[in-house]
C-alpha cells in the first residue's frame, strides 16, 4: 500500500507563488524554495521532478485559486458592472506585487512553450469574457451604441497584462484605480 503524502501540495504551492512572485523563476533558487515550502531536497525532486515542472504547476494553482476567483466577476456577465469589478479586484491583487502569470510570461514566454501556451488560453479567456460583458453592457444601453466591442475587449485584454506589470512599481498607491476609472470612463453611455 502507497504511503500518504505528509503534506498539503496546496499549501505548498501557495507558498511558492510568493517566492516566484519575488524573484521571478530564474531568480528563485531552489533552496529558498525548499526553505519556504518546508520540502526536503529528495522529496521536491520525487514529487515534483524539476523547478520547472514544479512552476508549472504553481502556475496551475494560481490560476485556480486566485485568478479564476477574479475571473468570475466577468463570467457573471453584468456588463459594465462585470468589468468594473473584476479590475478593482484585480488591481487589488497586483497591487505591489504584479501577477504571477503575466511576470512568467514577461520572463519565459519566448523560451517556455508550456507558459506561452497557459498564457494565451488566460489571454483569450480574457478577451472572451471582455465581449460578452460589452456585448450585455452595450444590451442594457451601458456603452455607446458605437462602440466597437472586439477592440474594446482587446484593448481591456491589454490593460490587464499592463496593470500587472505596473502594479510592481506602483506600489501601494492608488495609481491603479485612478487609471482604471480612466479607462472605464470614457466607454459609458450618457444613459447609465
Amino acid at each position: 500500500m502507497p504511503r500518504k503524502a505528509q503534506y498539503n501540495l496546496d499549501a505548498i504551492l501557495t507558498q511558492a507563488i510568493d517566492v516566484f512572485l519575488e524573484h521571478g523563476y530564474h531568480g528563485a533558487i531552489m533552496d529558498e524554495i525548499i526553505a519556504r515550502t518546508e520540502f526536503n531536497r529528495r522529496g521536491f525532486y520525487l514529487e515534483f521532478g524539476s523547478k520547472q515542472t514544479f512552476l508549472y504547476m504553481v502556475l496551475s494553482h494560481y490560476q485556480q485559486h486566485h485568478l479564476s476567483k477574479i475571473m468570475q466577476h466577468l463570467e457573471s456577465n453584468q456588463g459594465l458592472d462585470s468589468i468594473s469589478q473584476f479590475f478593482s479586484e484585480y488591481v487589488t491583487h497586483v497591487k505591489g506585487k504584479g501577477c504571477l502569470l503575466i511576470n512568467c510570461i514577461t520572463e519565459l514566454g519566448f523560451d517556455d512553450q508550456k507558459v506561452r501556451e497557459v498564457g494565451r488560453h488566460y489571454l483569450d479567456r480574457l478577451q472572451i469574457d471582455f465581449i460578452g460583458c460589452l456585448e450585455k453592457a452595450m444590451s442594457l444601453g451601458q456603452i455607446h451604441a458605437s462602440t466597437n466591442i472586439e477592440s474594446t475587449a482587446l484593448q481591456l485584454t491589454s490593460y490587464v497584462q499592463g496593470f500587472a506589470v505596473n502594479a510592481v512599481l506602483a506600489g501601494d498607491t492608488d495609481e491603479l484605480q485612478l487609471a482604471t476609472q480612466a479607462l472605464l470612463g470614457p466607454l459609458q453611455s450618457n444613459n447609465s
